[in-house]
């Protein structure tokens, strides 16, 4: 398990665009799959996104063709690119293992889609 810091959020208007990162302390980042969640206030947190070790990804209903999730193994970073941003975008996002057991859990990010 590794130490998960995520950046990237911020305030933005509806239909703008964000990109999250959340870098990984492991050095052996590669192996594992990771996810995207996200948690809004008085609601369940969702798992919006994943990849795979082999590069395989899963999206959510509610953001696919929207989001798209990416990972660079060089830099022990996995990315967020969000797009068309709505009024439900707004939450805490986290990273973190989508499948079996959870890392400790970061700080998150917090994106604030807004006029």
């Amino acid at each position: 398990q590794g130490l998960l810091v995520e950046s990237g959020g911020g305030l933005v208007q509806p239909g703008g665009s964000l990109r999250l990162s959340c870098a990984v302390s492991t050095p052996t980042f590669s192996i594992y799959d990771m996810g995207w969640y996200r948690r809004a206030p008085g609601k369940q947190s969702e798992l919006v996104a994943t990849i795979r070790s082999n590069g395989t990804t899963y999206y959510a209903d509610s953001v696919k063709g929207r989001f798209t999730i990416s990972r660079d193994n060089a830099q022990n970073t996995v990315y967020l690119q969000m797009s068309s941003l709505t009024h439900e975008g707004t939450a805490a996002y986290y990273c973190n293992a989508p499948y079996g057991e959870k890392w400790p859990w970061g700080q998150g990010t917090q994106v604030t889609v807004s006029s």
